[in-house]
């Protein structure tokens, strides 16, 4: 974890300004959060503290904020779990394992969003025309993460396993040198290296339309969660970041260009991620259908021995919080 990355505090005429009306679970209406109040929030780079502040969601907070930056959700949970950390959120998959393992972490809140550049990717002048062609080939994949689950649904759909290519685990920046070098056949990956690649004569064999839910898993803290104030902060955190969401729809080249200068990552790149998403960014409340699509994704690692039969992941969900939420309409 990386160490505190920006601390604001929001002060009008030098008093501490209220908290919006916000609905808390449970309450008819929130209490006003006191001063001295400080929400430690988990991000990934250039990610929601750039969207609130190119959204103007970040202006007038009543209570400060800590980011800091993290580079898997694996490592949020653990952040959380240890109390470290107030709210974060990843993909369905850091969740699962922090249901089998005990991890004391609240789910209240989902976000939906893109899965196009969720991709399995093969190397220009490849002959492999389908999943199917895979058998016995290296292929790329990031172990425990979303490809690691829709590498295995998509070989599964194409009557193959694990054991029938040569599975290869390796993090994006060493995934994307192997690629490079020819050492891999195909390449199950997400993000940025996908349109990096594509410029390089790659070809998008299949993406994971189909096959991941979408969804993005808000988690907090149990003990924040327990803290009215932090509770409070916590709602209004998530509000604001529903409204920046909107606010991408008719800004996403504003928010290419600051994350291009942030990540060295060239604007055009940015901007055919988030100009052709499989959905919009919304934020919203936990629902049935959200839970169980973390639960399938749980069974699905238990049956590749990675978790224990069993592991129910429904006591995580904090359902009362998150439909007590303003979400953006």
């Amino acid at each position: 974890m990386s160490g505190l990355l920006t601390r604001r505090r929001a002060l009008v005429g030098g008093a501490m300004l209220a908290a919006p009306a916000l609905l808390l679970p449970g309450r008819a209406r929130a209490a006003a959060i006191p001063s001295g109040v400080t929400l430690r929030l988990a991000q990934y780079k250039a990610g929601d503290a750039l969207v609130l502040n190119l959204s103007g969601e970040d202006r007038d907070r009543p209570y400060d904020v800590a980011w800091s930056e993290f580079g898997s959700g694996n490592l949020m949970v653990e952040a959380v779990n240890a109390g470290a950390i107030d709210l974060a959120y990843g993909s369905e998959i850091p969740p699962a394992f922090a249901a089998a393992s005990g991890a004391r972490i609240k789910v209240i809140a989902v976000i939906r969003g893109d899965v196009n550049e969720q991709v399995v990717l093969v190397p220009k002048g490849s002959t492999v025309q389908s999943i199917a062609d895979l058998k016995g080939k290296r292929v790329g994949y990031v172990r425990a993460t979303t490809t690691h689950y829709y590498l295995n649904r998509m070989l599964a759909e194409a009557g193959l396993s694990f054991r029938d290519i040569q599975a290869v685990n390796l993090t994006p920046s060493d995934g994307r040198a192997a690629f490079q070098n020819g050492a891999l056949d195909a390449w199950a990956i997400y993000g940025y290296s996908v349109p990096i690649a594509r410029e390089a004569g790659a070809r998008e064999l299949r993406n994971a339309r189909g096959i991941l839910s979408g969804n993005y898993l808000f988690f907090a803290s149990p003990d924040a969660l327990a803290d009215p104030a932090r509770r409070a902060a916590i709602a209004d955190h998530l509000a604001r970041l529903s409204r920046a969401y909107r606010w991408i729809d008719d800004h996403t080249a504003e928010l290419a260009a600051a994350q291009s200068k942030l990540l060295n990552v060239p604007e055009g790149v940015i901007r055919s991620l988030l100009e052709n998403v499989s959905q919009k960014r919304r934020l919203v409340a936990p629902d049935a259908a959200a839970i169980a699509s973390h639960q399938a994704v749980a069974e699905d690692f238990a049956a590749l021995g990675l978790l224990p039969k069993g592991v129910d992941v429904a006591p995580l969900w904090d359902r009362d919080f998150g439909h007590g939420l303003e979400l953006a309409a």
